[in-house]
């Protein structure tokens, strides 16, 4: 059996491209993007498609003739047919709408364990007049299923090249065709006639298509406007197609029959259940999936098994990540402590030490869970196991209108956030991606661990028991707020509402992963990471230093600090001396009189102004709160949740009225407030750069500080109405 066939006779020669642009397409979880890294090498890159945060892969690759083609992997999507601009990105690639190059081939990936259902979209792309090649993959496991590729191409009309990307095998054929196929002509190829009642609807919304989009696919693009555009149904999701308003217009116009709705898609698989079954003869063997499937996807049995897997996932996010986090802590506080000795005290150098390498330390530190999190989740997804988890926790996730992945980036969040955040992108839709991103980061992430832990051992009295107890609380806490956040906002938001649609999934096989593979997007999707939001995050990071360092002057009346410390007797009076300075320049700074300033704001909540400046300083990251409080309690900026200075200042901390300042009330007040506020500006940048709005960023900062102090609000000033002050 050859690998490669050509469909028709010698074409008509037309003019080449320069720089052919080609485009890959095809179903989820045919191996469309280990053929675009074995195509591409190491030319490939991440980037986003324009005003949608979808990973858009591109690189270049060879053809005869020592040419250079641009390629192009289009997101995996079963049918042109789409419900929201993420899903409309691949008819924009294949037909050269909004600002995509139209391609000079595409080249549609079929499974050859399953060609009926992977051609479907074959056909959709040639009713386009779009210049095709198939790609048979998977042939592999296929084996004697494989259908011939000689009577495929026949069939279809277009070269058919069997392929195995893991060996390159058929990659010098797969080149060939498609050099060949850039000398065709463009033709339009329907499988099935419209009926007369369709063809009216046809011919009137082909003359609604604006001059952008005439061409040789007037036809199929009037059929995708109205079965896409659909105000009938009573969803909101169209609102999110890119479509000219006078084309929507027309569409809603129409009011197309129910029955004829359907008939293209009838149609199209009605000539492929009747062509397809003459070539593949045998079923494949899926013997092995099916056997694992068993255990994986039973209700108890399964459930263990996935939560087993979860952990694993979470232990490296939250324990394995740890050493590596530690040891850039340290080298970036090394090499501050360094520079600081050769080029001595200054604001230069406060701000080089302090604000930039600092800032540059605050972006890699989230690194090791960003890169761990990518790994495992391009595993269990190349594996076929993350379509398993979406199946099985489908059920318990859309009773609060999430989706089944939701449960992924939500486990994720009890390590840090932004790395669940970055998760979200396994998600299709767009309204599912920010809804799970608006609840995340509710999850008590490990930056929140630092202020529980100062709190309870400062200011919860009892047993080490209870305190525990109160800790495993602010988790369940968590976990419920976030599940009660989505269920309020899916029902209250308009672009978060969305009309319940059937969970349709595909389990693929199961497959060992291609190490490359799994590597090389760890890497592309981190390192995008540090292109965007890292700078935004660096910036902020700096921002923040210097609203906490500027102004330098101390109160009118302070004592000469240089020169106490100067005739300070020990190191420690000297040192108790320079915290004390450091104290009041922080008291000082702007920062602090912004911690004045929002005294009366939370002062409902039981808080003073110092808890307010560790408010403001906690913005940076949350854990940073209990070294601004060192600085406030003139205990040193290296003060942590451990600190018995801090947590007997704490303790000790009296009012003007000589009555204890932080009780246990306010200690509870002040956990309930941090684990609501989003106080985390990397976060919000994040967010910021996986939306590609300032609109969801500050929404998020609004919705949870306003959650934050009503909650609060409630706890404090109901706890005192009971006698707990």
């Amino acid at each position: 059996m050859t690998d490669c066939h050509d469909a028709t006779d010698p074409r008509a020669a037309v003019a080449l491209p320069t720089q052919p642009v080609i485009v890959l397409a095809g179903n989820p979880n045919v191996g469309k993007t280990t053929l675009f890294n074995a195509l591409t090498g190491s030319s490939a890159k991440v980037s986003n498609y324009p005003g949608i945060t979808v990973d858009r892969l591109s690189g270049t690759m060879a053809l005869p003739g020592a040419r250079v083609a641009q390629v192009f992997d289009v997101p995996g999507t079963y049918s042109l047919n789409a419900r929201s601009a993420e899903e409309q990105i691949a008819l924009d690639a294949l037909v050269g709408l909004h600002g995509a190059t139209l391609p000079d081939v595409v080249v549609v990936c079929l499974d050859a364990t399953q060609v009926a259902r992977s051609a479907y979209l074959l056909l959709q792309i040639q009713e386009l007049g779009t210049r095709c090649v198939v790609a048979l993959t998977m042939i592999d496991e296929a084996k004697l299923a494989t259908p011939e590729p000689r009577a495929l191409a026949a069939l279809l009309g277009c070269e058919v090249v069997a392929v195995t990307a893991r060996t390159k095998h058929g990659l010098e054929d797969l080149r060939a065709a498609i050099d060949r196929t850039l000398r065709s002509e463009r033709k339009s190829v329907w499988r099935w006639t419209p009926s007369p009642a369709l063809r009216e609807h046809l011919d009137a919304i082909r003359e609604a298509l604006p001059a952008t989009w005439r061409g040789q696919a007037d036809d199929a693009l009037a059929l995708w406007s109205l079965l896409c555009l659909e105000p009938r149904t009573g969803s909101t999701d169209d609102d999110e197609l890119v479509v000219p308003d006078g084309l929507r217009a027309a569409v809603t116009a129409r009011k197309l029959d129910r029955s004829l709705d359907d008939e293209a898609v009838l149609a199209r698989w009605a000539w492929l259940d009747r062509e397809i079954p003459k070539l593949v003869r045998r079923r494949p063997d899926r013997s092995r999936t099916e056997r694992i499937d068993r255990f994986l996807l039973h209700r108890a049995i399964g459930f263990a098994a996935f939560l087993g897997v979860m952990g694993i996932v979470f232990m490296a996010l939250f324990w394995g990540a740890d050493p590596l986090i530690g040891w850039i802590e340290a080298a970036f506080k090394a090499i501050a402590g360094e520079l600081r000795g050769r080029i001595g005290e200054g604001i230069f150098t406060d701000f080089v030490c302090d604000g930039l390498i600092a800032g540059v330390g605050g972006v890699l530190v989230f690194m090791p869970q960003i890169l761990l999190l990518f790994l495992f989740l391009g595993f269990l997804e190349d594996c076929g196991y993350l379509a398993r988890i979406a199946y099985l926790m489908d059920r318990i996730m859309r009773s609060m209108n999430l989706h089944g992945r939701a449960f992924v980036p939500m486990l994720s969040g009890f390590a840090c956030a932004i790395p669940a955040i970055l998760a979200t992108r396994t998600m299709e839709r767009r309204r599912d991606r920010i809804l799970t991103m608006m609840v995340v980061p509710l999850m008590t992430c490990s930056a929140r661990l630092p202020v529980y832990t100062l709190v309870i051992a400062a200011l919860i009295p009892g047993s080490a028991l209870t305190q525990g107890l109160l800790m495993v609380g602010m988790y369940v806490f968590s976990v419920a707020m976030a599940l009660a956040a989505a269920w309020v906002m899916s029902k209250t938001i308009k672009p978060l509402k969305a009309k319940r649609l059937p969970f349709l999934i595909e389990l693929p096989p199961y497959r060992w992963p291609r190490g490359g593979d799994v590597v090389r997007a760890m890497w592309s999707k981190s390192a995008m990471f540090l292109r965007e939001a890292g700078t935004v995050i660096l910036v902020c990071s700096i921002a923040l230093w210097a609203l906490l360092y500027f102004p330098r002057e101390l109160p009118t009346g302070s004592p000469d600090y240089a020169a106490l410390i100067e005739r300070a007797p020990t190191a420690d009076a000297k040192q108790a001396l320079d915290a004390e300075r450091s104290a009041l320049q922080l008291a000082n700074s702007y920062g602090g009189r912004l911690g004045h300033a929002i005294e009366p704001a939370i002062a409902p909540l039981g808080f003073d102004w110092k808890i307010g400046v560790g408010i403001v300083g906690a913005f940076a990251a949350r854990e940073v709160f209990v070294s601004t409080l060192g600085i406030v309690y003139s205990v040193g900026a290296d003060a942590d949740e451990g600190s018995a200075p801090l947590r007997t200042k704490l303790r000790t901390a009296t009012k003007a009225d000589g009555t204890r300042a932080y009780t246990p009330l306010v200690g509870l007040s002040l956990m309930i407030f941090f684990a609501l506020a989003c106080q985390c500006m990397s976060t919000l940048a994040v967010v910021r750069r996986e939306t590609g709005s300032l609109r969801w960023p500050l929404f998020l900062f609004g919705y949870m500080t306003a959650l934050a102090w009503i909650v609060s609000f409630c706890v404090y000033q109901g706890g005192r109405v009971l006698g707990f002050a």
